[in-house]
């Protein structure tokens, strides 16, 4: 039966309850002391990469350039989603109005759509350097990794404007209980009494053209580094360049994989505890290792870490 707008109006829902990841005390207490942990971690690791790069010119390259920028992002990315999971961590559950819930959902579209973009561009990056050497220096030039940068940041907002648009103006009139830690746009489409049919498909199309776009360029260029590391005459080049790669596909596989499974299907997701761990693993895990594979196991920010703690 179709509720009147009426209806709509005077119950319309003014704010949400975040059930979390589990409602058994001695779970929660425990789940708290980790993903507290963790959220630190990802903070000190981040922090540390953006001051070491900014404080040493030998890392002053446009690897180190889009690396600076994921840290920033990754830091971002934590303190959208991580506040929410701890406060019903500690809580049991977590209120929130819908105000706070759709710029949440802003902002993690916002970060989730750069995130896929600036991985494209890293990708991008890592191949223009082993494929084309002679000409980096002109095909990665200020300008050029500038301007990547800022297209990763303006196609997130450009996604998260319409996508967010495309759900608050949504009607909830109740229940208000989202299962799940934070503001996700699968949950909050099963809570809306309106056809839906419009959003889900903007949310789809907007899924398919970043999530899978920036999915075929990252492997279509490690494709080609694969080819071209395969051509190395050294047997040390090969190893030392399958390594770096083979770490990197993995953190991209993950995070890609998780976020193609939730968001670039065609229909909502129903099965709410599979999507929660599989959030867990894109807002979460790959935050934390990120830094571990991309910068610390660097040599050259190795040594840059080890100059700094020299001189301290």
């Amino acid at each position: 039966m179709e509720r009147s707008p009426e209806l709509v109006n005077m119950t319309r829902v003014q704010q949400f309850i975040l059930l979390g990841l589990s409602t058994r005390l001695d779970v929660r207490e425990a789940l708290f002391a980790v993903f507290l942990t963790l959220y630190l971690l990802t903070l000190l690791e981040n922090t540390l990469i953006i001051y070491l790069i900014c404080s040493h010119s030998e890392l002053h390259k446009p690897m180190y350039f889009f690396l600076g920028n994921l840290s920033c992002l990754e830091m971002c990315y934590v303190s959208v989603t991580m506040p929410s999971l701890l406060m019903g961590l500690w809580n049991g559950f977590y209120h929130i109005s819908f105000i706070a819930c759709m710029t949440q959902l802003f902002f993690f579209i916002v970060l989730v759509g750069t995130e896929c973009i600036l991985l494209a561009s890293m990708a991008y990056d890592r191949y223009v350097a082993i494929c084309h050497p002679l000409h980096y220096p002109i095909l990665m030039r200020p300008q050029v990794c500038m301007g990547l940068v800022l297209s990763s940041w303006l196609g997130g907002l450009l996604v998260s404007m319409v996508k967010t648009t495309c759900i608050a103006t949504l009607s909830y009139c109740g229940p208000n209980v989202l299962n799940h830690f934070f503001c996700d746009v699968s949950p909050l489409l099963n809570l809306s009494c309106t056809h839906v049919a419009l959003t889900e498909l903007v949310d789809f199309i907007s899924a398919i053209v970043i999530l899978w776009g920036c999915f075929l360029m990252t492997m279509a260029s490690y494709v080609a580094i694969g080819r071209t590391v395969l051509c190395m005459p050294s047997t040390t080049a090969r190893y030392k360049a399958f390594s770096t790669c083979a770490s990197h596909l993995v953190v991209v596989g993950i995070f890609y994989s998780a976020t193609i499974f939730i968001y670039a299907r065609p229909k909502r997701i129903d099965a709410m505890d599979l999507n929660k761990m599989l959030s867990v693993i894109y807002t979460v895990v790959t935050p934390m290792c990120n830094p571990v594979i991309y910068c610390l196991r660097n040599k050259e920010v190795q040594v840059a870490f080890y100059r700094t703690m020299h001189w301290s």
